[in-house]
């Protein structure tokens, strides 16, 4: 039986609008059924939610880091009580396991909860002068609009990681989830207005993504474009951004690394890259992609792991006992087929799963281990971003970082050893910005995220995340 199908609205400068134009359906790939419409916005509307969030930026950002934290806690309080909405809504429009929704909820919240406060921290400096007769300031300024553009693979936690420091700070938000989950968003800014934040301070867009990058980069209003998602689209927006040097934050794509090392404790190990590998079906930017093991411990390993993997049941997310959802449309499971498919045919051997599901029309993928991969697979060499686990086998600690730094991005690298001599030196030649060591989830609202090289611009979480949404303003004050 077919659930029903609500419309939802943008809000612009506190007014739920958009009825009138074309409509997006969202699909829940568990079930291929459509489960909501938003509005199809594009130009115009951005151009009023810049324009509000433009006039609203001059109140808020002269209210008190107090008074700004204290909306910020309403809303963290108000996505508790209403944790199974949310939940639920991420289930039905993205497919994640009902538990995992439930868990991003709160770790959503905690960046609400966490920038309330820090937003009381933004200190500024009092600078030793170098002559007589001046005082010499650093003052810290809110950045102004800011637009945040958001992926679907993260709903809920993707836009609270920016709208927190940001609305702490003292600047104004516009959120643009992706059209293939916005309702998570809806619900959000449905709290947002119950929290009481004033016309204009948050606002939500819902459409064209590339119409609202296009026209907030154009904007002189908008002073910061916050974007998590692909390399190849925040390159896009650098180059769009560079006509008015537009601040960015940018968090882009990854293909973590996990090394096992022969001193490692390989049920640690293994329950380290389940954890890491198969949340949110491999659907996350910072999830193992590329296992490296010693020979010494390899074939218990692959043993192991795969004893494991061949436990999780795969299904549609709102059954409790589901442990790996669909992926989110036919797209990203052809690209899983392909990555087993070139493996195999250049030696590897799939060890279990490798197919793709078929239950109710959903686009479901077993969960995989394949062993003795090599560099030469595409499986190796690009973000698979499904549930498949390919595993190769190394000789030395050299090797390890050499083959986990063969790769453009740097974003999360995991270490598996019980040495700390070794494990220290292993991460110090390691380019990534996050690395989990004896821990598959490294994430956490009070420390930074965010990767080197092709995987992004600044970090978000931890102190270091406020500093992104505001302005050093030097004041040299001639006292005589």
């Amino acid at each position: 039986m077919a659930i029903k199908t609500d419309s939802y609205l943008m809000n612009i400068n506190g007014e739920w609008t958009g009825g009138d134009l074309d409509t997006l359906g969202v699909v829940n790939p568990a079930t291929n059924e459509t489960v909501g419409k938003v509005p199809y916005g594009g130009e115009n509307e951005t151009e009023q939610a810049i324009d509000a969030a433009y006039d609203a930026f001059q109140t808020w950002s002269e209210r008190s880091s107090h008074e700004r934290a204290g909306y910020l806690k309403k809303l963290f309080q108000l996505m508790h009580d209403n944790l199974e909405d949310l939940a639920q809504t991420m289930t039905a429009e993205m497919g994640k396991p009902i538990d995992e929704s439930r868990g991003e909820v709160k770790y959503a919240a905690s960046f609400i909860e966490w920038f309330a406060e820090e937003g009381k921290r933004v200190y500024g400096d009092t600078v030793p002068t170098h002559t007589p007769g001046k005082r010499l300031q650093v003052w810290k300024k809110p950045v102004g609009v800011v637009a945040a553009i958001t992926p679907w693979n993260f709903p809920a936690a993707m836009l609270t990681r920016k709208m927190g420091p940001a609305l702490a700070s003292g600047c104004t938000v516009i959120m643009k989830p992706s059209s293939e989950s916005p309702l998570t968003a809806v619900k959000l800014m449905e709290l947002c207005e119950e929290a009481g934040f004033p016309k204009g301070v948050v606002n939500l867009m819902t459409g064209s993504s590339s119409k609202f990058a296009k026209t907030v980069m154009e904007n002189s209003k908008v002073r910061k474009v916050t974007f998590t998602g692909s390399t190849e689209v925040g390159k896009t927006l650098i180059k769009q951004s560079a006509d008015q040097v537009k601040k960015l934050s940018l968090e882009l794509g990854g293909h973590a690394p996990l090394v096992v090392l022969d001193d490692a404790d390989i049920d640690q190990a293994v329950k380290g890259t389940v954890q890491s590998k198969f949340r949110n079906a491999g659907q996350t930017c910072i999830c193992a992609n590329r296992i490296y093991v010693q020979e010494g411990v390899y074939d218990d390993y692959v043993d192991k792991l795969s004893k494991e993997v061949q436990k999780l049941k795969v299904g549609n997310g709102t059954d409790e006992s589901v442990d790996i959802g669909p992926l989110i449309n036919q797209d990203g499971l052809d690209k899983v087929k392909h990555h087993v498919d070139d493996a195999a045919s250049k030696g590897a051997t799939v060890v279990t799963g490798g197919d793709a599901l078929h239950e109710n029309d959903g686009v479901f993928y077993q969960p995989t281990v394949v062993k003795d991969v090599d560099q030469s697979m595409v499986v190796m060499q690009e973000e698979t971003f499904g549930p498949v686990t390919p595993v190769e086998k190394i000789t030395s600690d050299a090797e390890a970082a050499k083959l986990a730094n063969d790769t453009p991005y740097g974003l999360a690298a995991y270490v598996f050893t019980n040495d700390v001599s070794r494990g220290m030196q292993l991460i110090e030649n390691l380019d990534f910005g996050i690395v989990g060591w004896n821990d598959g989830g490294p994430s956490a609202a009070q420390v930074p995220f965010g990767g080197m090289k092709q995987s992004g611009i600044g970090r978000e979480g931890g102190h270091e995340g406020i500093e992104e949404y505001v302005e050093s303003q030097y004041v040299s004050i001639a006292m005589d």
